[in-house]
C-alpha cells in the first residue's frame, strides 16, 4: 500500500498535499506529459497489471436498454459508445492510459459534481450570500412559492435533501410509473420537510440547475467553459446537451427575456454532459489541486473542502455524500483513504480523487462493483514502507 511519512500524513488531515513541496505540474492545452510509474515511486509491473485487469471490466452498457432502465427519454442518446477506457494521474502526470480516452460519451451523474462546482463559483462571486440561504430569496420563477418549497436552501439541493415538489420538463419529483421512470420508478411515500430526507432524485437536481441558470443569466455550459474548462486547457469537444423540451425563458444580463437551455444533472432521460476521459482528468486534477490551476485560483479552496466533506449540520444528509460528490467515509473503497472521493455516474463512469496520494483516476464504462478492487491494485503499486 502507498504510505506517507508521519509528518506529511499529519498535514493531509487539514490540507491537500499540493500545498507543500515543489510547484505542481499542470498540463498545457493539447498536451500531457506521460511518465513511467517508477519515475514517481510506483511499480511499473503492478500498474500494468492493474490496467490489464481494468480492461476486462467493461460494463456492457447499452443505450438501447435505457428506456427500460430509466424510462421515457426526453433528450438525445448516442447510438454507440467507446469501450471501457481510462487514465491514471500521479502528481499530475499520466502514468497509465488505455482505450479511447478522447471519445466524447455521456457521463451521466458525474455531471452533478460539475453542477457542484458551478454552485461554488456562484458563492465565490457573491451571487448568493450563503449556501444556507433559501433559494426563494434570489429565484422568483414560481418554483419555490409553495409553503413546502419555500424553505429549501442551496445546501439542501447540494446534499440531495431538498424534497422539492413539482414538475420539471414533463418529469415529476415523485418518480411514479414505469413508463416514465423505468426500473428507477419509486413507490409512493410521504414527503418529508426539506433538509431531513436524502433521495437521489434527478428532477430535483434539474430544478437546482435551473435555479443556477436564473442567477447566472446565461447558459451553464457557457459559464463552465469560460470559468473552468477553457482555463484548465480542456478540449473543445465536450458538450452539455439539454433535453428536447428544456428551453426556458430567462432574463439575461441586459434585462431582456430570452430563450435559454437548462441543462440536466445526468443522462437518465437523455442529453446531459458528453465529455472525454482526458477532459474529465483535467477537471479532476483541478479539484485535486483545490481549485488552483497553474497559479490561478479558479474556484476557492474553501469550496472544494466543503464540497468533499460530509455535512452533519443537515439532518437528512448522508455521511458518505458531500455537495454532489461521493465520499469514502463508509469505506466504499476499503483500501483507499477515507479522504478520497469521487464523481460517479451510471454506465459506469467515475472520477476518483485521492488527495493523500496525489492520484486522480478517470475510468469509463466499468462494472459497478469493480472500483474498490481497481483502487486497491493501484494503491498497492507502491513498495511497502521499510
Amino acid at each position: 500500500m502507498l504510505r506517507l511519512k508521519p509528518a506529511l500524513l499529519a498535514l493531509t488531515l487539514v490540507a491537500f498535499p499540493a500545498l507543500a513541496g515543489p510547484a505542481p505540474y499542470f498540463p498545457p492545452p493539447n498536451a500531457w506529459e506521460h511518465r513511467k510509474p517508477s519515475d514517481l515511486g510506483l511499480s511499473n509491473d503492478a500498474i500494468e497489471k492493474a490496467v490489464a485487469w481494468a480492461k476486462e471490466q467493461d460494463s456492457g452498457w447499452d443505450f438501447a436498454k435505457q428506456p427500460e432502465i430509466f424510462g421515457r427519454p426526453i433528450g438525445p442518446l448516442p447510438a454507440s459508445r467507446a469501450n471501457t477506457n481510462g487514465v491514471i494521474l500521479k502528481d499530475g502526470y499520466i502514468i497509465a492510459e488505455w482505450g479511447d480516452t478522447a471519445a466524447v460519451d455521456p457521463t451521466y451523474s458525474v455531471a452533478k459534481s460539475y453542477l457542484s462546482t458551478l454552485l461554488g463559483l456562484t458563492l465565490d462571486r457573491g451571487m448568493i450570500h450563503s449556501i444556507t440561504e433559501p433559494v426563494a430569496d434570489s429565484v422568483h420563477d414560481g418554483g419555490y412559492d409553495t409553503p413546502h418549497n419555500k424553505p429549501i436552501t442551496w445546501q439542501f439541493h447540494a446534499t440531495q435533501t431538498s424534497e422539492w415538489q413539482g414538475e420539471m420538463f414533463a418529469k415529476t419529483d415523485s418518480f411514479l410509473g414505469a413508463e416514465e421512470y423505468g426500473n428507477g420508478a419509486m413507490k409512493p411515500r410521504a414527503i418529508s420537510e426539506p433538509g431531513t430526507y436524502f433521495e437521489y432524485n434527478d428532477v430535483r437536481i434539474n430544478r437546482f440547475s435551473l435555479s443556477l441558470l436564473r442567477l447566472w443569466k446565461r447558459p451553464l455550459p457557457d459559464v463552465l467553459k469560460a470559468e473552468i474548462m477553457d482555463p484548465i486547457g480542456a478540449s473543445g469537444t465536450w458538450k452539455w446537451i439539454p433535453y428536447n423540451n428544456a428551453t426556458v425563458q430567462v432574463q439575461n444580463a441586459s434585462g431582456e427575456t430570452v430563450p435559454m437551455p437548462s441543462v440536466s444533472g445526468g443522462t437518465r432521460w437523455g442529453g446531459g454532459l458528453w465529455i472525454s476521459t482526458l477532459d474529465h482528468a483535467r477537471f479532476g486534477y483541478l479539484i485535486l489541486r483545490q481549485g488552483e490551476w497553474n497559479g490561478k485560483q479558479l474556484i476557492s479552496r474553501s469550496w472544494i473542502e466543503q464540497a468533499t466533506h460530509p455535512h452533519p449540520d443537515v439532518a437528512g444528509a448522508r455521511t458518505d455524500y458531500g455537495y454532489l460528490w461521493w465520499l469514502n467515509t463508509k469505506d466504499s473503497w476499503p483500501a483507499a483513504p477515507k479522504s478520497s472521493f469521487a464523481a460517479i455516474g451510471a454506465g459506469n463512469n467515475t472520477i476518483w480523487i485521492d488527495p493523500e496520494h496525489d492520484l486522480v483516476v478517470v475510468w469509463r464504462w466499468h462494472k459497478p462493483d469493480a472500483q474498490a478492487e481497481f483502487y486497491k491494485r493501484i494503491l498497492a503499486a507502491s513498495p511497502p514502507s521499510k
